[in-house]
C-alpha cells in the first residue's frame, strides 16, 4: 500500500482519531504500519505511515497542527472530549464573526455577550462542544473560567509540553484574553480564539492573539 505522507503521533492521539483526520480507517493505519499490533496502543513520538488512496487526506505531513472541518459533511459534531477535537472544530469557524457565530446554534456561545469581548464565550463553547468541559465550567468571563478550569484540575505547562485544545490565558492591553492551543507549524506555536481583528473592534475567529507572557493549562492527564 503506498503512504501519501507521515503523521507523528502526538499525546492524546488515537488511531481512530488519526484515521478519521485523514479519511482512512484504522485497519489500514494497521496495515500500513506493521510494526503496530494492538491498535489501541500506540506511543506519542512514534511516526505513521499515512496509506493512499484515501478521501479528504488532509495536512499529511506531521498533523501536528490538526486539520480541516470538523464532520465529513462540513457540520459540527460533538467531541470524544480530546484537545484535537477542540482545535478541530475551532479551525472550521476561522472567518466567523463573533456576533454571528453566537447566534447561529454551531456552538453553544452565550447569545448576550457584546461583539467585542466573546473570546472566552468562544472557547467555553468549543471546549464544550468538543466535550471537555461541561455547561457548569464555561463562563463568557476569562477569570471565571480560568478559576473554573483550574479548579477542575486543569495544570500549567510549558509550551513544549502543550498540546493541541490546551487553554491559553494572557493580559493584553491591561484586559485578560484566552485562545486555543493548535499546535505547531514549522516549529513555531499555532493559536486560534475569538480576536479583535475586524475593523470596528469586533472579534472574528483568527488564528493568533498570544502574544508577551501568557499561561497555557491542560486538563488532567
Amino acid at each position: 500500500m503506498t503512504a501519501i505522507g507521515n503523521h507523528n503521533i502526538a499525546w492524546g492521539d488515537t488511531l481512530s482519531s488519526i484515521a478519521q483526520r485523514y479519511g482512512t480507517s484504522v485497519d489500514a493505519l494497521m496495515d500500513a504500519n506493521s510494526h503496530i499490533s494492538n491498535r489501541d496502543l500506540i506511543y506519542a513520538g512514534d511516526t505513521l505511515s499515512i496509506p493512499g488512496g484515501v478521501a479528504g487526506a488532509a495536512s499529511a505531513g506531521n498533523g501536528a497542527a490538526g486539520a480541516g472541518p470538523v464532520g465529513s459533511t462540513g457540520s459540527i459534531t460533538a467531541g470524544s472530549g480530546k484537545g484535537e477535537d477542540a482545535a478541530r472544530i475551532a479551525e472550521s469557524l476561522l472567518g466567523r464573526n463573533a456576533g454571528e457565530l453566537k447566534h447561529s446554534g454551531d456552538i453553544p456561545m452565550e447569545s448576550w455577550v457584546p461583539n467585542n469581548v466573546n473570546c472566552a464565550n468562544f472557547v467555553s463553547a468549543v471546549l464544550q462542544k468538543a466535550g471537555m468541559i461541561n455547561p457548569g465550567q464555561a463562563s463568557a468571563s476569562v477569570d471565571v473560567l480560568a478559576s473554573n478550569l483550574k479548579g477542575a484540575g486543569w495544570q500549567t505547562v510549558s509550551l513544549a509540553d502543550a498540546r493541541p485544545g490546551d487553554v491559553v490565558l494572557m493580559q493584553k492591553n491591561g484586559q485578560s484574553h484566552v485562545v486555543l492551543f493548535h499546535g505547531f507549524e514549522n516549529g513555531q506555536p499555532k493559536f486560534i480564539g475569538s480576536n479583535n481583528v475586524n475593523a470596528d473592534g469586533s472579534q472574528r475567529v483568527s488564528w493568533g492573539g498570544a502574544s508577551g507572557n501568557y499561561e497555557i493549562i491542560t486538563p488532567p492527564r
